[in-house]
């Protein structure tokens, strides 16, 4: 399985960066079908081919996920969109 570890720093207060988190996750759900589910300040996320969370810590927001065999292929293009969608709800 292929990794994914992404931290990002932001200067949003914690309510704020929850509701941003919120709307990743929302789009994630229509998108994909993923199934989400919050722990603490942690979004858990889960379909076939990928596990993953994101976490809020003081300013940063961290994203983690393991790659199924088939979505492994696509490591470098899922990090890239990551990595814009966090630069979109982050800034």
């Amino acid at each position: 399985m292929a990794g994914i570890d992404i931290q990002h720093a932001h200067a949003l207060p914690p309510p704020r960066a929850r509701e941003a988190v919120q709307q990743v996750a929302d789009k994630l759900v229509e998108r994909f079908g993923v199934d989400c589910q919050w722990q603490g300040d942690a979004l858990h996320f889960s379909r076939a081919g990928v596990d993953g969370r994101i976490a809020l810590l003081p300013g940063a927001v961290r994203v983690q996920a393991e790659l199924g065999f088939l979505l492994s292929a696509m490591q470098g293009p899922i990090e890239s969109e990551i990595r814009r969608v966090l630069d979109k709800h982050f800034a």
